[in-house]
């Protein structure tokens, strides 16, 4: 918000709990536009954070922050609740309890995004894009395709900058927001123009209190609406088919998409997408699978939709350059392909990135989802060795023992890597893929970090180059 009015919010009054990634842009935003602040984080680090940050704003500005516990909201406008902090499941925080007991509304920072751009005066449009598995790739490919076009555009949220850290667009741009789950479930005024459900696989239950209330959360990117808006849904697995007859029936424009199905709106077929017959943009490298199709599926649709041409819409597509972490080629040697898909932090995502290869060495583990690999059987006699790494590695061995899938139990990345090479060029294998189907928190501090680790040691046993960080 560098470019909001300085006296955006004057005279109102914020409570900011949480000071990490979405928190902190938060306060200092506010602050920066008039707005007095009371910000809290139980962690010491974290409001260390918020006094280095409080350094660096104009002395005005620093004056409307006060760090202290929350202990009442009288007169505050709203609660902005950092998205890992409960306000219904499985467990409310008492300052979550005490919004709802004064009637508070409890915010996200996408949220105040929009009342920010709204309260501004722009008529700038918002994209909100969610989904269990692809909304990265496609927040950053439908942004690449508007920029690409010339359009002013900003994107974050979920995925990247904050919502509160990004700029003020005039009437012709357009804020291109991820959204999870746990921030569409404080959505309050805020309006997509154009919005995308790409798929739903179980995520997130103990939150939702089951995979209806997770689904609930999911389908408020279509709330308010109207016949002069767009909604984009996946069709490729039951839930969202069963959410697309209802879309189809409400007042938005609906468009359905699919990574291979022809019957749909847009789709993906021979590596490229199309809509009734006609190719709107080919895919390239970066680009793989169906899963990725589907990616680029709603972000043709959408983009479209914002006012992209077609010949823009197909140059930007086929010049994407992909986000790390996701299927991407960090090494080679010998005949031998390192894939970091670090990203794949549940079955379901690595279900997409084992099916793009016929046969393969696989490195998996770290903190298993609700139902493990279980799901991942089909795939089985594609991999060659598995090597599994992480706190629930012994739970991932025994559904491969059950298959007959040979695995070596190496508990770290450090071990995994060099073992997968040599079994590798051992069995004339050419993929070694990082797709661990397991969060990451139990060894590094996130996905990118453990797609970092596998970057490094993946060029030290090729003897590459190192770049120190992800292409």
């Amino acid at each position: 918000m560098s470019n909001f009015p300085a006296t955006l919010f004057t005279g109102q009054h914020f409570a900011v709990l949480g000071l990490g990634r979405n928190g902190l842009p938060a306060v200092c935003a506010l602050a920066q536009s008039g707005a007095t602040v009371q910000a809290w984080d139980d962690g010491e680090a974290a409001r260390a954070a918020l006094a280095k940050a409080v350094t660096a704003l104009p002395q005005d500005a620093a004056a409307r922050i006060t760090c202290a516990p929350i202990e009442s909201l009288t007169g505050a406008e709203g609660l902005v609740l950092s998205p890992g902090i409960p306000h219904v499941l499985p467990k409310p925080h008492p300052v979550a309890i005490m919004a709802q007991e004064a009637g508070v509304p409890i915010l996200s920072d996408a949220e105040l995004l929009y009342w920010a751009v709204r309260k501004a005066g722009s008529k700038a449009r918002f994209a909100g894009i969610t989904g269990t598995n692809g909304k990265s790739t496609t927040t950053t490919l439908l942004a690449h395709i508007l920029a690409e076009a010339g359009m002013p555009v900003a994107a974050g949220g979920n995925l990247g900058p904050a919502a509160l850290a990004l700029p003020l667009l005039p009437d012709n741009g357009v804020y291109v927001l991820e959204m999870s789950s746990y921030m569409l479930e404080r959505l309050d005024t805020l309006h997509f123009d154009a919005a995308c459900l790409l798929n739903l696989t179980p995520d997130h239950l103990d939150r939702h209190a089951g995979m209806e209330g997770y689904a609930r959360a999911k389908t408020r990117v279509f709330t308010h609406q109207t016949a002069q808006d767009l909604a984009v849904i996946g069709v490729d697995d039951d839930y969202c088919r069963d959410i697309a007859k209802t879309l189809q029936a409400g007042p938005a424009h609906c468009v359905t998409i699919s990574g291979a199905n022809p019957d749909c709106n847009v789709y993906g077929q021979d590596n490229a997408i199309w809509q009734a017959g006609t190719c709107l943009a080919r895919l390239g490298p970066s680009l793989p699978g169906s899963h990725n199709a589907e990616n680029a599926a709603a972000a043709c649709a959408m983009a479209r939709f914002l006012g992209v041409g077609d010949a823009a819409l197909a140059a930007a597509v086929l010049s994407f350059p992909g986000l790390p972490h996701r299927q991407k080629l960090v090494a080679e040697q010998d005949g031998v392909a390192f894939i970091d898909d670090s990203k794949a932090t549940n079955a379901d995502a690595s279900a997409r990135a084992l099916g793009c290869y016929d046969r393969l060495i696989w490195i998996a583990g770290g903190m298993a989802k609700e139902g493990g690999i279980a799901s991942l059987t089909p795939y089985f006699p594609r991999i060659v060795h598995a090597f599994l790494i992480g706190r629930d590695a012994a739970q991932l061995a025994e559904t491969l023992t059950a298959h007959g899938v040979p695995f070596t139990l190496s508990g770290t990345l450090e071990n995994a890597v060099p073992a997968a090479y040599d079994a590798a060029r051992g069995t004339g294998t050419p993929v070694v893929l990082l797709s661990p189907a397991c969060a990451s928190f139990d060894q590094f501090s996130g996905f990118e970090a453990r797609g970092l680790r596998f970057l490094e040691l993946a060029r030290t046993v090729t003897e590459q180059p190192q770049t120190g960080k992800a292409d």
